[in-house]
């Protein structure tokens, strides 16, 4: 019998279908939960004039560092770029565009445009260059600013299990901005390191339902530095 709605892909067919100027998220916490597969064969493929949005920039060599050591990403939305010196330098000579969110903004910016809402209210960052061109309103005699919320054209994210339908089960800290991107894009392109078939994943174990997920693709954790680097407890 034929399995309907299978969505197990290559890696070089799933990256294809991304065009220069997306706007891409991509999930991990550092090198936690990373793509780097998905990212390698991004970089592999040429696709430039990029929109990453990632809670870090990695350091320079690899993930979205060595994107953006490579000229292929305009515009960064981002928490910080403390360990990618190349970021810090591309954005003061003024080559890469770097828009900062405290790390709570941005998680619930992603959040909100996964849930449908246009963005949300918020009294962080009053009175600071945070609230720097937001808009404010005035409610109960309090002053809120609202936070519009991100959504993106595709998300990278990387599960530690899934199957051929496309659902996703996250080990560890991976589960901090990959289930969050996974509902806030229109198109979803999942690493794992086990696809198992449909049916073989109890369903209160899975984080991102299939309905999510555009495609996914195995990745072999043994052979790759930066599988065991996205590898977490």
């Amino acid at each position: 019998m034929t399995l309907l709605n299978q969505k197990h892909a290559t890696i070089e067919a799933a990256i294809a279908t991304i065009p220069d100027g997306a706007s891409i998220m991509v999930g991990g916490f550092g090198s936690p939960g990373t793509p780097f597969a998905l990212l390698d064969e991004l970089l592999a493929q040429g696709q430039k004039h990029l929109t990453l949005i990632k809670n870090d920039a990695n350091e320079p060599d690899i993930g979205i560092g060595r994107l953006i050591r490579a000229g292929r990403v305009d515009r960064l939305i981002t928490s910080h770029i403390g360990l990618n010196r190349v970021a810090i330098e591309e954005m003061n000579q003024g080559r890469l565009a770097v828009e900062m969110h405290p790390q709570g903004l941005l998680a619930e910016k992603i959040r909100c445009a996964g849930a449908g809402h246009y963005g949300f209210l918020t009294d962080i960052g009053l009175g600071t260059e945070i609230a720097e061109g937001r808009r404010e309103i005035e409610c109960d005699g309090q002053t809120w600013a609202i936070e519009p919320a991100i959504r993106a054209d595709l998300a990278l994210v990387h599960a530690d299990l899934a199957d051929a339908y496309g659902n996703l089960v996250y080990r560890g800290t991976a589960i901090n901005f990959n289930p969050l991107m996974a509902m806030a894009a229109d198109r979803v392109i999942a690493q794992a390191f086990r696809v198992e078939a449909p049916g073989h994943l109890p369903p209160e174990t899975i984080h991102t339902p299939c309905a999510f997920v555009s495609q996914v693709v195995r990745v072999d954790e043994a052979t790759s530095e930066q599988g065991r680097r996205a590898h977490v407890i």
